[in-house]
């Protein structure tokens, strides 16, 4: 026997002990959760390394994702600089996906119920709420106005004068024409999310071509306007500058974009086959994935810049330089088709997950999907994408808060516990506790305050060098302190 049949066999042999070991939970507790938050097991882990690769292919090319790129030429990155900071992400992102993806993968579990194994089963309501609410909300709030300026420019198109209609009447700051427009990309994505995970799994699969062909086109036709290859490959833009500071800075915003996901990877990995489709899917889906991303967003954003002698923030608005309606019309639906599966994959399902787990008996994960999205336009999501400066404080407070989280998760998984969950702890309710269970992990509470605290600090305190670094680098200040802490404290009880 090979040594990839071993693994494969030992892989095996695990999941056929968990899935006796989830058997054995009591049938009568169970049913208090929703079915989506009960381990997965026999027929319900049938994702292979297809599914995994195709995962996040059409969710890459989301307009916001351009915007932030676009942000890295305004800060002084010229061309090469800004691909390497796309790369170095996209392995960053990929080696996270997969760590923080073995215990879901192994387990069968969602990450609503992880996050209990590791902060208690009360201790979980604000890391459950801060995946949930907070990123949910924003991320769907955020991601729903930047499509739907994208469709005003669809309409402006097809019926001139539709930016025109309510002349500078808004709606809480929003123009009536935008409103009309968000309303239409917030039926359409709600309605996917409700659709279920059944048109969930078709979407991330069959819509990722699609929005490939498309993206390629535009990205072809801006090199052609920039004169070729050669000059987008070249481009400096006119405040160019570059320090490892920088870098590491638009590194972790990118990263942070991303940060949610991260955390709840196990949404997707509980549905793993084996250990070894999660692997190698995930990586190989999102690196090349981002190997095109990097080649696409450079060539849309700096053969625009070169062609139109100005920096443009918003990609829509360099497409809307095409001279063809339909050319237009076509990139715009494939941008926001990657930016819809971005915001049901990552943002609204995830977040109707948490805030199931958390009032079981009256929310369903749709319930609680649908919630997400109507506080999501409620919090006046435009005001976050007014510019890049906006943008970036926004990933600052994201990566402040979910590296610490994803810092945690693997110190308790892979420390503390040592791959080793038990089930029955974490499957109780308030009404039905049993001797396993424990209410709150102060220390992994501790933590997380300490280490949300220390990231965040320097968004306040700008002209303090050392604070501002550590906000800057957000995502991984969070990430790290909260692994040195918590482990320490892990081997400290240890010696005890």
């Amino acid at each position: 026997m090979t040594t990839t049949e071993k693994i494969v066999a030992t892989d095996q042999l695990l999941q056929e002990a968990e899935e006796k070991k989830i058997i054995q939970l009591d049938t009568e507790r169970n049913t208090e959760f929703s079915k989506d938050l009960l381990p997965k097991t026999g027929e319900d882990k049938n994702w292979g390394i297809l599914q995994f690769t195709t995962l996040w292919m059409g969710p890459v090319h989301n307009i916001l994702s351009y915007m932030t790129v676009a942000g890295f030429f305004i800060l002084g990155l010229n061309t090469k600089q800004v691909i390497a900071a796309v790369m170095t992400s996209a392995v960053i992102v990929s080696f996270f996906y997969v760590i923080n993806g073995i215990a879901s993968a192994k387990y069968g579990i969602p990450f609503a119920m992880l996050i209990r194994s590791v902060f208690g089963i009360k201790g979980s309501i604000f890391p459950s709420l801060a995946r949930g609410l907070i990123a949910g909300v924003v991320f769907f709030g955020t991601q729903s106005v930047i499509s739907a300026q994208a469709f005003d420019v669809i309409f402006e198109r097809l019926i001139p004068g539709y930016m025109t209609i309510g002349g500078s009447a808004t709606i809480l700051g929003f123009p009536i024409y935008s409103s009309i427009s968000f309303v239409l990309v917030w039926l359409v994505t709600v309605g996917l999310f409700i659709g279920g995970t059944k048109v969930l799994d078709k979407l991330g699969t069959y819509a990722s071509p699609v929005v490939y062909v498309f993206i390629i086109g535009a990205a072809i036709w801006s090199i052609n306007i920039a004169g070729g290859f050669g000059n987008v490959y070249n481009f400096e833009p006119e405040n160019a500058q570059f320090s490892i500071p920088l870098f590491i800075a638009c590194v972790s915003a990118l990263v942070s974009n991303w940060a949610g996901p991260i955390v709840n990877i196990g949404d997707f990995t509980q549905k793993a086959k084996n250990l070894k489709a999660m692997i190698i899917g995930l990586p190989l889906g999102f690196i090349a994935s981002y190997i095109l991303f990097a080649i696409t967003c450079v060539g849309l954003i700096a053969g625009t810049q070169i062609a139109f002698n100005r920096p443009i923030f918003n990609i829509v608005e360099a497409i809307d330089k095409m001279q063809s309606t339909a050319a237009v019309i076509v990139l715009i639906l494939a941008l926001n088709l990657g930016a819809t599966a971005f915001v049901v994959f990552g943002n609204l399902f995830p977040a109707g997950l948490q805030l199931a787990s958390l009032f079981p008996s009256k929310l369903s994960v749709i319930k609680g999907g649908i919630l997400t999205a109507v506080i999501g336009t409620l919090i006046m999501p435009w005001k976050l994408v007014e510019s890049q400066e906006t943008l970036f404080y926004f990933y600052s407070f994201i990566g402040s808060m979910f590296g610490p989280i994803a810092g945690i998760m693997l110190s308790d998984f892979f420390i503390a516990k040592k791959q080793k969950i038990e089930l029955k702890a974490i499957y109780v309710t308030e009404a039905n506790e049993n001797q396993l269970a424990k209410n709150y992990n102060k220390p992994a509470m501790w933590t997380l305050g300490i280490s949300f605290a220390v990231c965040m600090i320097g968004a306040f305190f700008q002209k303090v060098e050392l604070l501002k670094l550590i906000n800057d680098f957000a995502f991984f200040s969070g990430l790290i302190l909260s692994f040195i802490l918590y482990t320490g404290w892990t081997l400290t009880k240890e010696k005890e």
